[in-house]
């Protein structure tokens, strides 16, 4: 019940700009995001790479409904993949890309326009080294992602899809996506969805978790399992092991300043061990969904909103 409440307001403006205006202290939002400028994002994968860790960025922004605001996401994004390279950091880092916030939603031509930004972004990347992978938002642009991802696979083929185990489709999508060359980052979900598109009981997501990972696994792709469940983590590697794979034809993945001393662990354990690095003004949507995903982060948000630092 707090989780799906919690999801809600992620997209509440009004609460947003109120929460927003707050005088929140950097601490806690810092224990999530790099900061505001790339320059903040650059440095902290820097630090992470220097503990044997990879990097995934994030610039914070979705449901961009406006041209202008599009192509500044594009631009950003080809400003960062250039700044990573200068910094001899694009063996350890790529990019991850919310397709809404290069034009998925505009009206008319947003699709076009969002394979039109993500292809620019992707030659970017792969002059320099890297690779771009596509975020995944609610179940209603789900469709229309795993469409572009297609078209940009054509010229782009390590461009990296992610699919979202709460989702009573993705099983099926598993399937079509796990194929050679294929990269895909799984999930549980972190949108408020509707009973009849996703499971909404923990143990039921866990389950659907197991079951994609163990088509990922056994499948031909590279397989990402993003996932901070000690439980999940363990079974994951299990899979792997039952299927053969070697260490380096897989890795997982978790969110930047959650559990860090496991991310760590898994990395010197000689696991592939990447960090979702989001950095940006527009934290909003993002920290609220972490907060639905561990009651323990709304704790610690709330005391920050009365603290006096």
């Amino acid at each position: 019940m707090l989780r799906q409440a919690l999801l809600s307001v992620s997209r509440n403006d009004s609460i947003r700009d109120v929460v927003s205006s707050t005088p929140i202290s950097r601490d806690v939002v810092a224990r999530f995001i790099a900061g505001d400028s790339m320059r903040d994002a650059v440095r902290v994968t820097g630090e992470i790479a220097g503990d044997g860790r990879l990097v995934t960025i994030d610039r914070l922004g979705e449901d961009t409904l406006d041209l202008a605001a599009a192509q500044a996401t594009r631009d950003a994004y080809l400003a960062l993949l250039t700044a990573l390279d200068e910094k001899g950091l694009t063996h350890a880092a790529e990019v991850s890309v919310k397709l809404s916030a290069v034009g998925q939603a505009l009206a008319g031509d947003g699709e076009k326009i969002a394979y039109e930004h993500a292809a620019q972004i992707c030659e970017r990347a792969t002059e320099v080294g890297t690779t771009v992978t596509l975020d995944m938002e609610d179940h209603t642009t789900t469709d229309s992602t795993l469409g572009i991802l297609r078209q940009l696979r054509a010229d782009f083929p390590a461009t990296g899809a992610v699919l979202q185990a709460y989702l009573h489709r993705t099983e099926a999508d598993c399937r079509d996506l796990a194929t050679a060359g294929s990269r895909v980052r799984l999930c549980k979900g972190a949108y408020a969805e509707p009973e009849s598109v996703a499971y909404a009981d923990t143990h039921e997501v866990d389950k659907a978790y197991v079951r994609c990972a163990k088509i990922l696994l056994n499948g031909q792709g590279y397989p990402m399992l993003a996932t901070h469940d000690p439980r999940l983590i363990a079974i994951g590697a299990a899979l792997a092991g039952s299927a053969g794979r070697e260490k380096k034809t897989y890795e997982f993945q978790m969110l930047f300043g959650v559990r860090p001393e496991e991310q760590s662990r898994l990395a010197a354990e000689g696991h592939r061990m990447r960090v979702y690095l989001p950095y940006g003004a527009d934290w909003w949507g993002y920290m609220v969904r972490r907060m639905a995903e561990k009651p323990a982060n709304l704790a610690l948000f709330l005391r920050s909103l009365t603290s006096k630092s």
